[in-house]
């Protein structure tokens, strides 16, 4: 039980750590200061937080579904107009804050575009700096540029830094229709997926067992649908 609190083994080599690290502090800087010379040093400051935890995203693991562009522009979207409604509605509180983190979470998920910063950045508009709260609605304004900033930042950087970004959906092989010769695959465990994950020398936000859970039972369901295929083939 105690083992479940250690941390688990990082696959990925400090030139890694130092490649995301400089990504991370220039994507930073150059959304809140590009944030900064329209809205000013005191909004641009506020949204400090939230663009930091979105950056370690984007630049250390942005292989991840959670670092990708819709994610970001859609779940800072979501929390901005979210986080303005409960004010106007619910006033300025703690708990109007945790509301509106709560309901940007449902909204995002239910668009595909979750983002954890999102939901400080929810509470961090309803518990906005005087600067920031006379911006009204134009307050989605500097939300988006710094955004838009930051992933301007992560697509010019990961990509010059030989990190494909974003991430494409991987097609899928089509599996030949007859084999001549029957082949069993060996079974993949979790050293295996270690030693794959730290060939490709990148974040991945997932553990090797669990990735070892997820293949067999997919093999599993292979194993269901090929014996399915294959007695509706004779029956027929």
């Amino acid at each position: 039980m105690l083992a479940r609190w250690l941390p688990a083994a990082i696959n990925t080599r400090p030139a890694e750590w130092s490649r995301a690290a400089i990504g991370m502090a220039l994507g930073t800087m150059l959304s809140v200061w590009v944030c900064a010379q329209v809205f000013g040093m005191e909004v641009a400051l506020h949204l400090l937080g939230p663009l930091g935890a979105s950056a370690v995203l984007l630049f250390a693991v942005s292989s991840g579904a959670l670092a990708q562009p819709w994610s970001i522009i859609g779940s800072y979207l979501c929390a901005a107009v979210v986080a303005l409604l409960v004010a106007r509605v619910l006033g300025r509180t703690l708990g109007s804050a945790c509301l509106a983190a709560g309901m940007t979470v449902i909204l995002i998920c239910w668009l595909r575009c979750l983002h954890p910063p999102a939901g400080g950045l929810a509470m961090t508009l309803v518990l906005a700096d005087p600067a920031s709260i006379a911006l009204g609605w134009q307050a989605l304004a500097p939300v988006m540029l710094g955004a838009g900033a930051l992933l301007t930042a992560a697509l010019v950087y990961n990509n010059a830094t030989r990190t494909r970004y974003p991430k494409g959906l991987v097609e899928s092989p089509i599996a030949p229709v007859s084999s001549p010769a029957r082949v069993v695959d060996p079974m993949i465990t979790a050293a295996d997926l270690k030693l794959a994950l730290a060939e490709m020398e990148q974040f991945y936000d997932v553990e090797p067992s669990e990735l070892e859970q997820l293949i067999h039972a997919a093999q599993s369901h292979a194993r269901r649908r090929s014996i399915g295929e294959v007695l509706a083939h004779r029956a027929v």
